[in-house]
């Protein structure tokens, strides 16, 4: 554990930091998704509906970039 916590903040890059870096972003962009589903089809569809909704459809935005950018930041 303390080898992974020394190479996130040292900013290298190895298996396990991408792991852990493609599942925070996943987080980061269901809460997202959740946000701007109630924001723009909560009022039609209800907040639960609307926030479940963006929840699930946040995360497949982000993945792709986050994971070629990752990879990108691998080999540099």
């Amino acid at each position: 554990m303390d080898a992974t916590l020394n190479s996130l903040m040292a900013g290298e890059i190895t298996l396990t930091t991408i792991i852990l870096w493609y599942i925070i972003a996943m987080l980061v962009g269901a809460i997202g998704g959740a946000v701007g589903g109630i924001i723009v089809g909560g009022k039609h569809m209800g907040n639960e509906l609307a926030a479940m909704m963006g929840s699930f459809f946040g995360p497949m935005a982000a993945a792709p970039g986050v994971l070629l950018a990752l990879i990108i930041l691998l080999f540099i």
